[in-house]
């Protein structure tokens, strides 16, 4: 499994316009075959950064949604509101392997 942490930095004014772009990809990514994490959105502390965290069973199955995904009519809809609300300023994306699975102290020989 791979994880893609994405951490954008956002217009506080278009904080509303950003939900429902989030709101999108929390249904499209199940939909293209992620397991989508949520979105963490500003609260307390900088009122302009979010972040977001969705899963694909391979890195082959990740880069198979971003092919799937530039294809996608509803896909481009969601970039066109981005953009025209100009609601994300920029974004970084990182890549991890999960940890799920945790063990007592003894299992692990601690």
């Amino acid at each position: 499994m791979i994880t893609c942490t994405v951490r954008y930095e956002l217009d506080p004014d278009q904080l509303e316009a950003f939900e429902a772009y989030a709101k999108f990809w929390l249904h499209k990514i199940p939909e293209m075959g992620g397991t989508h994490h949520g979105y963490h959105m500003p609260f307390e502390g900088p009122n302009d950064i979010a972040y977001c965290h969705f899963s694909f069973p391979s890195l082959a199955a990740y880069e198979d949604y971003r092919d799937r995904m530039r294809a996608d009519p509803e896909c481009q809809r969601a970039y066109a509101h981005a953009q025209a609300t100009r609601c994300i300023r920029r974004y970084d994306r990182s890549f991890t392997r999960p940890l799920m699975d945790g063990a007592s102290a003894d299992e692990l020989g601690l």
